[in-house]
Formats: structure tokens, C-alpha cells, sequence
């Protein structure tokens, strides 16, 4: 396996499933073998207010699972792309929700990829997996995961509630689309 060292800013409102988001990425590392720390930030952010989640995903052990750039930020509005657009490493992924988030980064350093996440999601049919189309385009643009083991992780965190498994797969599986669309690793 080679040296994988990842850290990945995930972040919106409250309600739009970026916990979870980070939550799913983190479990998907570990279930790869890999040192993982998810920090989820949301205090008095409640639905509606900013809500983020720092994950780290590394081959070697993780000593703080803070983030101050990030390889990755998966953004799903304008208050959290003004908020942590600078945080992205020269050279890094910005993955940005497109539907709600109508602004354009400022920089030029860094690739985007402008995707209508929450378009994607009601067209499958539940606007709350917009964050695992999300998660799908990460797979893709980076390769650090595959389509089968996310879907392993889509059932294991799906908590017993079948009813939810084949939506959320599909929504990994159009992010992933999505991701080799705009180019892949």
C-alpha cells in the first residue's frame, strides 16, 4: 500500500448530512486498515447553521486529528466555502456543491470540481444523500476507495434500516460518475 496521508475538511449547514459525510469516510479508512480521526465540529451549530468535520485518513498513526489544511474540502455552501477555501493545500481537491452554492472559489491553485450534489440527490429521490454523492466523487478523484467498499460501509453505518442501503449506494455509485467524469487519478 503506498503512503496515504489525507486530510479532508467536510463542511455546510447543519442538516445536510456532513457529519455523517465524515463520518462514512472515516469508517471507509478504517475499514481499508488505515489510522483514521474524525473530529466533527457543531456545537451551537444546529439545522441550518455551519457545521464541519475534519477528517484524517494516514498508513502511519495520527497524532492530531485537527486540520489545518486540507488535501480535500468537500463543500456544500457558500458560508462554508468563504470559511474554508483558504484551508485547501496549493494543488489540493475542492469538491463543491454547485447546486446551492452558486459562488466560484477565488483561487486558482487548487482543482474543483462544481458538482449539483443536491440536484443529484432529489433526482434519486432523497435530498439527504446529497453528502454520499459527495463522498462518491472523493472515491473517484482520488482513488483511495472503491466502489465495493462503500457500499460495505454504506451497510454497516445504515444502523439496520435496509430501506436506506440502495439509495445511498446509488448515490456513492453517481458520485462516482460525476468524479471520473471531471478526471480521475
Amino acid at each position: 500500500m503506498n503512503n496515504i496521508n489525507e486530510s479532508i475538511i467536510c463542511a455546510g449547514f447543519g442538516g445536510q448530512g456532513v457529519m455523517v459525510m465524515g463520518k462514512f469516510l472515516a469508517q471507509a479508512g478504517m475499514d481499508k486498515g488505515l489510522n483514521v480521526t474524525y473530529l466533527p465540529s457543531y456545537g451551537v451549530e444546529v439545522r441550518g447553521g455551519t457545521a464541519y468535520a475534519f477528517v484524517r485518513i494516514n498508513t502511519a498513526p495520527i497524532a492530531d486529528p485537527n486540520v489545518l489544511l486540507a488535501e480535500t474540502a468537500i463543500i456544500m455552501n457558500e458560508p462554508s466555502l468563504r470559511k474554508f477555501e483558504d484551508r485547501i493545500v496549493p494543488g489540493g481537491l475542492l469538491i463543491l456543491n454547485s447546486s446551492i452554492c452558486k459562488m466560484s472559489p477565488s483561487r486558482s491553485d487548487i482543482e474543483v470540481v462544481k458538482g449539483p450534489l443536491t440536484d443529484e440527490a432529489i433526482r434519486l429521490g432523497n435530498v439527504k444523500v446529497a453528502n454520499m454523492v459527495a463522498a462518491g466523487i472523493y472515491a473517484a478523484k482520488t482513488g483511495l476507495f472503491d466502489k465495493a467498499l462503500l457500499a460495505d460501509v454504506v451497510k454497516e453505518m445504515a444502523g439496520g434500516r435496509k430501506d436506506i442501503i440502495p439509495i445511498n449506494i446509488k448515490a456513492v455509485e453517481k458520485g462516482m460518475e460525476i468524479g471520473r467524469k471531471n478526471g480521475c487519478c
